[in-house]
């Protein structure tokens, strides 16, 4: 069973004159432990794809399929509660790490598990589990403003794996970090699609962070023009 299917997605926003199409019949499957890459031009329709099979971002028709579970077929289908499966099924990585300020990494983490019910010591062993295997072991009390480019990404990565997603959805993830940093993290990402046997679909602009990608979808226009394997 594949952990993403989208078919024909798309969406439009506005009508008649200012009517704008930016994504048009978009189709691509994600499987399990697979990373994959969106790439193409600003405002080619990577952002309106992601965020649409991230339960945000309500397409005009298509299908959208999640770990077997049909969450939209042409808009969002009647009586699911979306909030849920968000929590459970998805994590999300930003370009900005939007870590909470006043709390420390393993308590950034820690929010992501209260969210979904789980707290006390299972909370914390398991956020520290994570960020351990992150390489952030000496750095769990540290505030946000304490920890580098970096070290705060991955804190980001660890709150997004941390309820065990079937999905993780990344927007430009590196755009903040160097080019060092960004291909660390790239690589964590791979190693991590592995290890938790989650679907990982990053949208970047930048080629020389997708080196050791499963695929690459190439948007152009709001439509996916080419698929590259690795």
């Amino acid at each position: 069973m594949y952990a993403v299917e989208v078919e024909n997605l798309t969406k439009i926003y506005g009508t008649g004159h200012t009517e704008v199409v930016a994504l048009a019949d978009a189709s691509l499957t994600v499987s399990p432990g697979e990373l994959v890459a969106v790439i193409g031009p600003s405002g080619s329709g990577k952002t309106t794809l992601l965020t649409s099979i991230g339960l945000i971002n309500e397409p005009t028709r298509g299908k959208v399929v999640l770990d077997g579970v049909t969450v939209a077929d042409g808009t969002w289908k009647p009586g699911l509660d979306l909030k849920r499966i968000r929590r459970e099924k998805l994590g999300f990585i930003f370009q900005a790490h939007n870590l909470i300020p006043f709390l420390t990494a393993i308590e950034n983490v820690m929010v992501s598990l209260d969210l979904n019910g789980v707290r006390g010591k299972e909370a914390r062993s398991r956020a520290a589990e994570l960020l351990d295997k992150l390489g952030l072991a000496q750095r769990m009390k540290n505030y946000p403003s304490a920890l580098s480019g970096g070290e705060a990404q991955r804190v980001a990565i660890a709150r997004a794996l941390a309820n065990r997603p079937k999905v993780v959805l990344a927007d430009e993830p590196t755009a903040a970090l160097d080019t060092a940093n960004g291909k660390n993290v790239m690589a964590l990402l791979k190693k991590l699609a592995l290890e938790h046997h989650s679907a990982i679909m990053v949208v970047t602009h930048d080629l020389r962070m997708v080196e050791g990608f499963d695929r690459i979808f190439e948007v152009h226009d709001g439509r996916i023009v080419r698929e590259h394997a690795r």
